[in-house]
């Protein structure tokens, strides 16, 4: 795919990169568990507070969202006597992974590709979305075995795209104060890490990255310099 066909991809749709490579749009949110009473000393329930978690969202939001089990990742503090009161006593992650049904839903996600310059409608949709299901989680009481928890939600700054992109074009617009020169300071590297290097291999060559492979992967988003 070209970069001009990126800016007409759907922000819900798999981008394929090549033939072994595709993109897979996703929500991740983490989440933080606290007690209402901060003297809470008991270990919450985990398999609770899941199940909790999963009814909300099949039960309590428009559209419901069904969440294998699996993508719903909770982590309990096994001593809550021996964390700070202002720490949680609980915290995981969301990640939502099948988006298909806002592009299928009645009303305003389903028609938005119809309308002129749908793409950029569609996201901002979309953007619109992911804060209602932030402003519906965060903040809300949650009761288990009579205790009464408040849960925290957020979406980590990496997972923002359009926060990234206003931090990008900011840096474009101001990147150049303070330079007497008046060269433009502008991004040119990205850092990969945790990534299977396998991905960026040839398999019949080496198991090694391949500079041929990993240019033939960035440039289908664009030319690189």
């Amino acid at each position: 795919m070209s970069s001009n066909g990126f800016d007409s991809a759907s922000p819900l749709e798999p981008i394929a990169i090549d033939a072994s490579l595709t993109l897979v749009p996703r929500v991740r949110l983490t989440l933080a568990v606290h007690p209402a009473n901060s003297s809470h000393t008991k270990p919450v329930d985990d398999w609770q507070l899941k199940k909790a978690l999963l009814d909300f969202l099949k039960g309590s939001l428009a559209p419901p969202l069904s969440v294998p089990d699996g993508d719903l990742e909770i982590r309990r503090v096994r001593d809550v006597r021996k964390r700070r009161r202002d720490e949680p006593v609980a915290h995981g992650s969301l990640v939502i992974r099948d988006l298909g049904f806002l592009k299928s839903s009645k009303g305003s996600y389903a028609a938005a590709e119809e309308e002129e310059g749908g793409v950029r409608v569609l996201e901002e949709k979309y953007a619109d979305w992911k804060r209602y299901l932030v402003e519906k989680m965060n903040g809300m009481d949650l009761v288990l075995g009579g205790v009464k928890f408040v849960l925290g939600v957020e979406m980590p700054v990496s997972d923002s795209f359009e926060g990234m992109r206003k931090e990008w074009e900011e840096f474009y617009a101001f990147g150049n104060r303070g330079h007497s020169r008046g060269g433009r300071q502008e991004p040119d590297t990205i850092v990969l890490r945790g990534l299977p290097s396998r991905w960026f291999a040839e398999p019949r060559v080496s198991s090694k990255p391949s500079m041929l492979v990993t240019h033939t992967i960035f440039s289908t988003f664009g030319s690189i310099r």
